[in-house]
């Protein structure tokens, strides 16, 4: 091993720190690094590879749009500082490290080979991209190179400061996103704070809620919320829940760059991942929402298929006094509206329509993201 690698391996064992690694596509080499050298159970909480496709799914609860992407790169990370927050006992500093990467195989590559590496602390978000010459290493060199990002990486979480190079060619560098988040933010992920209202000034007296996930916001979205207004006579308010079902919070990039995109316009964050829990906080307050959201919540599949669990969530949001403004939405297989799903009879009861002539507008967040 580098004798100043091993330093650096050293100087983490012997700070008051521990963390979280998962590695998938290269880079595991570093878990063997790290507990190699003595103090590991120091600093180590968990080391996981989650190599195959279903294995990555359920380590960030969803499959990833790209298996090899910095967002993904950070998705992992912020489950595994989540896992850190578990496993953790002692009170030290916590984090998550993770590394996805498409590296030389036994097999021909189309894309380049890259590493996407990150971290995830109670106060940053930091992603590092390094997009490696193709053909010019083996792949054991590939993934020494993999695994000293990830201890490079491991380092900075731990708050020290970088002391090896990485041997790189002229052309080659790492690319550097990190985002420190605000102290709202901060609260938001630990859970001491439920919900942080933002630009909502003026507009908190007669609301509705509009949720999603705004990945991205687009025109529809600005077009259905000025029709709600319009028609529920009140102030609408966006949602972002950085908490989802099953699926790792939102990371701080990826607060940043959704609130970047409403600007002036009232924006809400809160932990709600579910209906229940939005109207928990927001009791008597009508929501603005698509066919295929008021769908999930009328399909008991969302409940691990009980219908008894479906019914009572339902109940809850009637005795709560939620009401939903549904619109309709073209899906896979065509236009849906309130009136063509099926749905149950108490959520019915509880919901009103937007008729098709006053909104229609196809586009989607999906698509406009396959098309980026």
């Amino acid at each position: 091993m580098n004798p100043q690698i091993r330093s650096r391996i050293e100087a983490i064992h012997s700070a008051e720190f521990e963390f979280v690694l998962a590695t998938t596509g290269g880079g595991a080499s570093a878990i063997g690094d790290v507990l190699s050298v003595p103090g590991g159970s120091r600093t180590v909480l968990d080391a996981q590879v989650p190599y195959s496709p279903q294995a990555l799914a359920q380590w960030l609860g969803a499959q990833p749009e790209q298996a090899c992407s910095e967002r993904t790169a950070r998705a992992m990370a912020m489950a595994a500082y989540m896992r850190a927050r578990q496993l953790s006992t002692t009170g030290f500093a916590l984090a998550g490290v993770a590394a996805t990467a498409s590296l030389a195989s036994d097999r021909p590559k189309k894309g380049p080979h890259r590493v996407h590496v990150a971290f995830q602390t109670v106060s940053s978000t930091c992603a590092l991209t390094l997009v490696l010459n193709k053909g010019e290493r083996t792949r054991e060199q590939e993934e020494q190179l993999a695994a000293e990002l990830v201890l490079y990486a491991a380092a900075e979480a731990a708050g020290l400061q970088p002391s090896f190079e990485l041997e790189l060619a002229e052309d080659e560098k790492v690319v550097r996103r990190r985002v420190e988040a605000l102290p709202a933010w901060r609260t938001l992920l630990t859970g001491e704070q439920s919900c942080v209202e933002m630009n909502c000034r003026g507009a908190t007296d007669s609301i509705a809620l509009f949720p999603g996930a705004f990945n991205p916001l687009h025109a529809g979205h600005v077009e259905m919320a000025a029709i709600a207004e319009q028609l529920l006579d009140c102030h609408v308010l966006f949602e972002l829940s950085i908490a989802n079902v099953d699926k790792p919070p939102l990371d701080y990039v990826e607060i940043e760059s959704r609130a970047l995109q409403f600007e002036d316009k009232p924006l809400v964050l809160t932990r709600a991942a579910t209906f229940v829990e939005k109207a928990r906080m927001y009791p008597e307050v009508p929501f603005v929402c698509g066919a295929d959201t008021i769908m999930r919540i009328g399909d008991a599949k969302y409940y691990g298929g009980s219908i008894s669990a479906r019914d009572s969530a339902i109940a809850e949001l009637t005795d709560l006094g939620a009401s939903f403004l549904v619109f309709g939405r073209e899906l896979d297989d065509g236009y849906y509206t309130l009136e063509t799903l099926g749905l149950p009879k108490s959520l019915m009861t509880i919901s009103s329509s937007v008729p098709e002539s006053t909104f229609r507008n196809d586009v989607s967040s999906t698509k406009l993201r396959g098309e980026g």
